[in-house]
């Protein structure tokens, strides 16, 4: 599992904010903004806690966990994802 910050956009979309505006209105720098867009990167909880009194939110309007399992669209009972080896052997 991992931290992911799309309820954080989501939340932005809705209240028709740019990063731009949060990163102003909440005193974060460019970096944080940055390292939110990127997968495996972490922020401090008083950052997130800022983020949270600037947009007047609760923290799962921020921050969400997500699997580290890869998603697939295609796959069968026992978890393949229905790729074909078209007659290759591993």
């Amino acid at each position: 599992m991992h931290i992911s910050y799309k309820p954080l956009w989501h939340t932005l979309i809705e209240r028709n904010m740019r990063k731009e505006d949060l990163r102003l209105a909440a005193g974060l720098t460019t970096n944080m903004i940055a390292n939110m867009g990127k997968e495996g990167k972490h922020i401090s909880m008083d950052t997130l806690a800022r983020i949270c009194e600037t947009l007047d939110c609760d923290i799962t309007d921020v921050i969400g966990l997500a699997s580290d399992e890869p998603s697939t669209t295609e796959g069968n009972d026992n978890g393949e994802t229905g790729r074909k080896n078209h007659g290759k052997r591993y």
